[in-house]
């Protein structure tokens, strides 16, 4: 499972001109599932990006996490995160989960994520979603489970 995440001040998705999530300072996770991934890598990407130092402390040094400063958590699901680029001019998607796999993978992250995190919000899975966000840094990072 795949999170690339990125450190932000204001973060928010929109389905056909309606908004959907939104947050402020916090973490805007695309959220990519691999075929190989199980509930288990759900639950340690989770964990992973709560604890994972990306915001400053008070001088200034990476070593506060999500849940040191209580941001707000953005899930969005991302299929072409898995995507194979290593070959050609077309990605392959070969590793990426089946969108059965997919949906119930992204289910179960954003219910776990939401039974262990008081500030969470979701993108749509299979929607045609506009994502807007301003980049705090900018810093991102991509972590695999």
């Amino acid at each position: 499972m795949i999170g690339l995440l990125q450190r932000v001040s204001h973060a928010s998705v929109t389905v056909n001109g309606e908004a959907v999530a939104s947050i402020n300072n916090g973490l805007l996770v695309l959220i990519g599932v691999e075929k190989s991934d199980s509930e288990k890598n759900a639950e340690r990407l989770f964990e992973k990006l709560i604890s994972y130092r990306v915001f400053a402390d008070e001088h200034d040094k990476m070593n506060l996490s999500l849940k040191d400063v209580q941001g707000g958590l953005l899930l969005v699901p991302q299929f072409t995160l898995p995507a194979d680029t290593t070959k050609g001019l077309r990605p392959s998607f070969s590793d990426a989960a089946s969108p059965e796999l997919g949906r119930k993978l992204f289910e179960y992250f954003i219910n776990h994520a939401r039974e262990n995190y008081p500030t969470v919000e979701t993108g749509v899975f299979g929607a045609d979603m506009q994502v807007s966000l301003n980049n705090d840094g900018p810093v991102t990072f991509w972590l695999q489970v």
